[in-house]
């Protein structure tokens, strides 16, 4: 089963992409954090950021009522993409959107 659910923040502003065949892509990146308590007792926090790619009805959305800062929680799936640069095998995986909700 692949699936993902993250609550963060937008860190840019969705950059929306045209296919060639017509269809709207959105992509952004989406900021989650994380905290724990060390060996001591103190607070910690990570911070990650995840590629983010939505399709179909969430475009619109995205593109109107979301920007760089918003809070938001998705619902997805992960997905990898392998290539080539310079002789040096890369990986990128993104998580694409089923389900969103704008808190």
């Amino acid at each position: 089963m692949n699936f993902v659910n993250l609550i963060g923040q937008i860190t840019n502003e969705p950059q929306i992409i045209l296919t060639e065949d017509g269809r709207k892509i959105a992509k952004f990146a989406l900021s989650t954090k994380e905290m724990y308590l060390d060996e001591k007792g103190n607070t910690k926090e990570i911070k990650n950021w995840h590629r983010v790619t939505a399709w179909g009805k969430w475009v619109p959305i995205l593109e109107q009522l979301c920007q760089k800062g918003q809070s938001i929680a998705i619902e997805g799936r992960l997905r990898s993409k392998f290539f080539s640069m310079n002789g040096y095998k890369n990986a990128i995986t993104e998580i694409e959107i089923n389900d969103l909700v704008i808190l």
